[in-house]
């Protein structure tokens, strides 16, 4: 009967080497990285953010940004799963590990590297102001105290809040671009490529001034640091054997991948 005990005591102290050893796996993932799901790239995206991100009928988004998020699970040897989000909360989810990583359009700036960390830039753009067709706006500071409209979340309302008090926030960068050329609100802050491919749909709005130069990140929680350096590695292969730049063309007919300044 002791002898018996004894075995089963071992069983069971082995089981829990097991277990943990196989708990141990889970958490690390593939080759170190952390994920949410095992063997997957499980990246969010607005859904909202034509060309960058769009969801269909079916609730699938394509887009720019999920085109870049497939190509690069692909690199990490990983199933692209991706989720739909409001993008004013995508960086929390990521920095919860709700999601792997960000692929959303966002800007790398102070304010995020206090959250997350970023890839290198896999676009480059900047914010510009967009009118009415028949506004007389030309710059910022013909915006002093008048109504602007920017997305949640964005780094835009920063730039308003420098000459008005009168912000107006939606999900959706595209959504207030509709409304403005609507006849609502005095401007809109956006990406110049937002408000570019808008122009290019239909809307009867106009770009003003460029206000800077701004990139682009993949959006990594600051505890999966391997997983960042995958990444990393997965851009500069798609920056060399120029995916990078075959996907850009692709939704704007040219490149905003490569570093203006080289």
């Amino acid at each position: 009967m002791k002898k018996i005990l004894s075995i089963f005591v071992v069983f069971l102290t082995m089981a829990g080497i097991l277990a943990a050893c196989g708990s141990d796996e889970k958490a690390s993932g593939e080759g170190g990285m952390k994920l949410a799901d095992e063997g997957k790239f499980t990246f969010a995206s607005s859904g909202e953010f034509k060309p960058f991100s769009v969801t269909d009928g079916e609730g699938k988004m394509t887009g720019f940004d999920i085109d870049v998020a497939e190509a690069v699970a692909k690199e990490l040897g990983l199933e692209p799963n991706q989720k739909k989000f409001k993008f004013a909360s995508i960086v929390e989810g990521v920095k919860s590990g709700r999601f792997d990583a960000a692929v959303a359009s966002h800007t790398i700036n102070e304010d995020r590297l206090k959250h997350v960390n970023f890839s290198t830039p896999y676009y480059y753009s900047g914010p510009q102001i967009f009118v009415s067709a028949d506004s007389n706006v030309e710059k910022l500071g013909d915006l002093e105290g008048k109504e602007i409209a920017v997305s949640k979340g964005s780094t835009y309302a920063d730039t308003a809040e420098e000459v008005t008090d009168n912000i107006v926030l939606y999900d959706s960068d595209v959504t207030a671009l509709e409304a403005l050329a609507n006849g609502r609100h005095d401007a809109v802050i956006t990406d110049f490529i937002t408000g570019k491919e808008a122009i290019g749909a239909g809307l009867e709005i106009a770009g003003k001034e460029l206000l800077g130069r701004s990139e682009q990140g993949i959006a990594v929680s600051k505890e999966n640091e391997e997983l960042l350096k995958k990444i990393n590695e997965a851009l500069e292969t798609l920056r060399e054997n120029g995916t990078l730049k075959e996907i850009s063309e692709k939704y704007f007919g040219e490149d905003i991948t490569a570093d203006p300044e080289k």
